[in-house]
Parts: C-alpha cells; sequence; structure tokens
C-alpha cells in the first residue's frame, strides 16, 4: 500500500476518534446509557443501520454473492414487516415504561429470573458476535502489514475501545452518523471503479449479464426447502422472525430507538431503515456479482487469500504444482469462454450461445472444485492460515485494482463500519451488564458517578472479551453467515419470551423461564441435527417458547387448583 494510502486510512481513523473523544465532553450517566434521550429520527436511522451493517457486511457481503450468488438478500425480506410491528407494539411500551433496557421490561412483566435469563443469552450471543466482528477487520490489517492476525485483532480491538469507553451513546450516536454517510459513499464508489475497471469491450449490462448466466444474479428463489439457507420462504418468515428479535429484543438495536427524542422519532428511524436496508444489501451483493464477472475474465487466483496460497506452496509443493497448473489451465478456458459468451450476445446465434454457455457452466465447476481442492490441502496440511478465503475476494480487489488513494479510503472504512458497529455492541453488553445484573444483584446502592465509572470499567472487559473470541474466529469461512447463524441460536428464545410478555398475559415467570430453557436445549439439538436452515431458528425457538409456557401454566394452574382447600 502506498504512503497516500497510509495517509488516507490512518487520517480518517484517526479523525473519527478524535472526532467521538470530541462528542464525548461532560458525559455523564445519562449520556453515556442513554445519549440524553434526545437523538432525533435521522441519527437513530443511521445508527441502528450503522450497529447492523458491520465491517463484516462490506467485506464478507460481495464474498458471499461471488461463490453463493445474491439470494442472500432474501434473508432480508422479512425485515420491513418487522419494522412495522416492531414500531407498533414494542416502541410504546419500552418508550411508556421508559427503560434503560430491554429486559427491564421483564421484571416488570414477568419476575427478576426471566429478566436475569434473558440477559445472559443476550450477552452471551451479542459477546460471541462481536468477536466475530472484531476479527473482520484485523483480516485488513493482517493483510496490509503482513502480521499475524492475533496481533491485528490486539490491535483493531484496542482502537475500537477508546472511545466507546469515553465517550458511551452519545459518541457513538455522533461518529456513527458520520461513519456510514462515510462508508455508503465510498462503496458506491468502489462500484463505479469495479464496472470502470472491466476488460475492455465489457460494459455494465455485459458484466451483467455473464453473472446472471453463471448464476451469480439468483436474486429470487421460490423453491421450499426446509435445509436451505436462503429461499423466499426463509427469507420471508424466517428473516421476520430474525429482524423482530434482533431489532425488538438486541439491546445494541434497542438501545439506538430508545434513546430518540420521542416515539415518533423512534418510529421514524424503524421505519426508514426497513425501507433503504433491502436496496443497500442488494447493492453489496451486486459488487460481488460483478468481481464474480471480472475475475471470470481477468482470471482469479485459486486462493484470493495469498498468505494461504504462499504458505501452502511451501507445505505441499508437489500437489499445490500439480493443482495450480490444473486451475490455471481452466481459468484460461473460462475468460476465453466468458469473453465469447458476451461477444456471441450482440449476435442472431442461439446454438452457439447454448453450447458455449454449457461448456462455460462445466468449466465454472470444474473451477470450483479446483479451489476446494486447494482448501482441503490448506485443511489437511494444517497450514496455518484460513482456508475458505470469502472474506479476502472484495479485500484482494481492493488491494490489486483500485487506484492510489482509494484502496487507503476502501480500508478505513471498513475498519469504520467495524467501529461503528462493535462500539454499539459493546455499550450495549456494557448497559445490560451494569443495568440487568451488577444493579439487581448488588447489594450495595450506587449514585450516578458509580454508575458511570462501572458502565465503563464493563465497556472494557466487553472489549476484551470480544478480542478473545476473535482469536478463534479464523476458521469460521463466511463471516456474514456465521455472525447470522450464531445470533438465530439464541434470537427466536428471546423473542418468543418477549412475544409471550406482550400478548400473552396469564402466562407467568416460572412458566416462561422454564419454557425458555427446554427451547433453546431444543434448538441446540436441532442445529445439531442439522434438521432445517438456520433462519428458521428464530421461527421454531419463538413458537417453542409460547407452546411450552402455556403447557407448564397449565400444569402450574391444575397444581394450584388442586391445592385448593
Amino acid at each position: 500500500m502506498s504512503s497516500i494510502d497510509w495517509m488516507i486510512m490512518i487520517g480518517s481513523l484517526a479523525a473519527i476518534i478524535i472526532y467521538g473523544l470530541y462528542q464525548s465532553r461532560g458525559t455523564g450517566r445519562e449520556s453515556y446509557i442513554m445519549a440524553g434521550r434526545q437523538m432525533p429520527w435521522y441519527t437513530v436511522l443511521l445508527g441502528i443501520m450503522a450497529t447492523q451493517a458491520s465491517a463484516i457486511t462490506f467485506l464478507s457481503g460481495p464474498g458471499q454473492a461471488y461463490t453463493d450468488g445474491m439470494r442472500f438478500v432474501q434473508y432480508y425480506f422479512g425485515l420491513p414487516i418487522a419494522m412495522i410491528v416492531i414500531a407498533a407494539v414494542f416502541v410504546p411500551i419500552f418508550r411508556k415504561l421508559r427503560v434503560s433496557t430491554a429486559y427491564e421490561y421483564l421484571e416488570q412483566r414477568f419476575d427478576r429470573n426471566t429478566r436475569l435469563l434473558t440477559g445472559i443469552l443476550f450477552l452471551f450471543s451479542r459477546g460471541v458476535s462481536t468477536g466475530i466482528s472484531v476479527y473482520a477487520p484485523s483480516i485488513i490489517l493482517s493483510s496490509i502489514l503482513d502480521i499475524n492476525i492475533y496481533i491485528t485483532n490486539v490491535l483493531v480491538g484496542g482502537l475500537l475501545i477508546i472511545y466507546t469507553y469515553t465517550g458511551g451513546a452519545k459518541a457513538i450516536a455522533q461518529t456513527q452518523k458520520i461513519q456510514f454517510i462515510i462508508i455508503l459513499t465510498s462503496m458506491a464508489f468502489a462500484g463505479v471503479l469495479l464496472v470502470r475497471a472491466m476488460p475492455k469491450g465489457i460494459d455494465f449490462s455485459d458484466a451483467l449479464y455473464l453473472a446472471g448466466k453463471s448464476g451469480k444474479l439468483n436474486v429470487i428463489t421460490t423453491n421450499f426447502n426446509i435445509k436451505d439457507k436462503y429461499n423466499i420462504w426463509s427469507g420471508v418468515i424466517g428473516g421476520f422472525f430474525l429482524a423482530l428479535s434482533y431489532f425488538g429484543t438486541d439491546q445494541s438495536q434497542v438501545g439506538r430507538y430508545i434513546s430518540a427524542k420521542s416515539i415518533r422519532e423512534s418510529r421514524l428511524g424503524l421505519l426508514m431503515n426497513g425501507l433503504v436496508k433491502i436496496p443497500m444489501q442488494f447493492l453489496i451483493l451486486l459488487l460481488g456479482a460483478l468481481l464474480f464477472s471480472f475475475y471470470a475474465i481477468q482470471k482469479a487466483p485459486i486462493s484470493f487469500n495469498d498468505k494461504a496460497i504462499g504458505l501452502t506452496a511451501k507445505a505441499a509443493p508437489t500437489q499445490y504444482a500439480d493443482l495450480a497448473i490444473q486451475y490455471n489451465m481452466l481459468s484460461e478456458q473460462q475468460a476465453f469462454l466468458a469473453t465469447t459468451l458476451v461477444g456471441l450476445r450482440h449476435t442472431d446465434n442461439p446454438n452457439a450461445t447454448q453450447q458455449n454457455l454449457h461448456l462455460l457452466r462445466q468449466t465454472q465447476k470444474q473451477i470450483v472444485q479446483s479451489r476446494d481442492s486447494f482448501q482441503h490441502l490448506v485443511t489437511n496440511y494444517k497450514v496455518p492460515a484460513e482456508a475458505n478465503d470469502t472474506n479476502y475476494i472484495f479485500l484482494h480487489f481492493v488491494r490489486n485494482y483500485l487506484p492510489v488513494g482509494m484502496i487507503g479510503l476502501l480500508f478505513a472504512v471498513v475498519f469504520l463500519a467495524s467501529w461503528g458497529s462493535i462500539s454499539a455492541a459493546l455499550h450495549a453488553l456494557a448497559s445490560s451488564t451494569l443495568l440487568d445484573f451488577h444493579k439487581l444483584i448488588s447489594k450495595k446502592e450506587i449514585d450516578e458517578k458509580q454508575e458511570l465509572r462501572w458502565a465503563r470499567i464493563y465497556t472494557l472487559l466487553w472489549g476484551i472479551f470480544s478480542i478473545i473470541v476473535a482469536m478463534f474466529a479464523t476458521r469460521m469461512g463466511s463471516l456474514i453467515e456465521a455472525v447470522n447463524e450464531l445470533g438465530s441460536l439464541f434470537y427466536g428464545v428471546i423473542l418468543g419470551i418477549f412475544l409471550t410478555a406482550f400478548f400473552i398475559k396469564r402466562v407467568s415467570g416460572k412458566a416462561v423461564f422454564v419454557a425458555a430453557i427446554a427451547s433453546e436445549i431444543l434448538i441446540f439439538i436441532i442445529y445439531k441435527l442439522n434438521v432445517v436452515g438456520f433462519l428458521w431458528f428464530n421461527v421454531i425457538g419463538s413458537l417453542l417458547v409460547i407452546v411450552i409456557a402455556l403447557l407448564v401454566q397449565q400444569q402450574l394452574n391444575s397444581k394450584n387448583i388442586n391445592r385448593t382447600p
């Protein structure tokens, strides 16, 4: 990376840190935890989107589309409906009771044990997910500095703790606005540069045509398969339940909209998120589909992780050499067939087009097999590098094909995205630990100054925890899938607890507590047996809690009747 890129990247990151520290001036307990409850709707909107759209979104999203097509966008199809439900049901309840965390409501509705259990489920799932999010920008730093990923995990995690520790909710909300505007502008510019970088004679429509014929524009898949991760059914139904649980019960999101000026501002921020999230994710995935067309002609490396190639070539020289020869021949053939197919697009020769397309798809299958074989080499020879290179695809393009200056800006964007989401997550973890555990369990009363001090201590501790988790995230494959799959193991059960609280008044805290534990055990069993795609965990988990809670409550009522003299 050039000195100009370094200056742009370091300057951008330093400016955000300084701005965050500036916004943290005069921070008290209320502004640290609740941002003073004065956020306008557009700050709420950008905060919600920045919290959800981490570095994983911008780093792993294009790679996801490159390898599996754009069908991942269906994951968000249930989100607009969920935003309407949350705006209509969740927001008025949380705002009316002026709760500081979502789980505070559960104690008022059920009991302390239910609040603590739900808080534990949130803290564990969000803590681990935050660790995975720390790992995403660490990949970039490791790549450009050529240093160990474990060292960069510490560097990245340490930097983002600075203004989160200092400024809390107020600093996070203000910096997220700036971060997200820079991120969206830079990603749009990267898309323009990608189209301009296409080989001579290949325009935007040609790239789309090639991506479509290669199966990468599979935006909607209507086949119903309970094990399939992404189709219209799992997206609308499972995605609705996941979005409802994430935005309605996860403190990292709830904290964004309950800090708004009013119910109207909270609702407007949520509803606008429902409108803009799908188009934004569509464009990010489209970037990956266009990258596939680009590398189909430019010839992609056997792995986008350069470190994996170098170490594997040393660990298994003969096997790697044979595989590399085969792969290079296939890449040459794909480039020829892809260029020919685009040329045939403008001619009236359907037979030749179909024959060429058939050969191209066969070649692409063989290329996938060669890439899989390389990944097996990495795994079998215990090469200390990631076998799955999904998270490196967009990174490879940025490093090798973008102009000087833009490289540093794009790398800064990934860092900014990670800071925006991780800082919000750390703040939510610290706030929940303080309010849902420390203050409940501690027998000593603490004043506002002590609350602020403990909030900062917990921010620091959760930051250290996230760095530790990042150390174990090196073999998770596609990060965007891993983080959503992890959340789905817990979100359905948490949502079930809240739905029971909102709509089934006759269920007691004891019944829902037992139901939540039983449901979580069943979800893990279903996950281990690989019965359904992970988006369905949210539907199943929430329904299990409701059904089991009703059954347990019925048993409790029967016992009470029998005991009545």
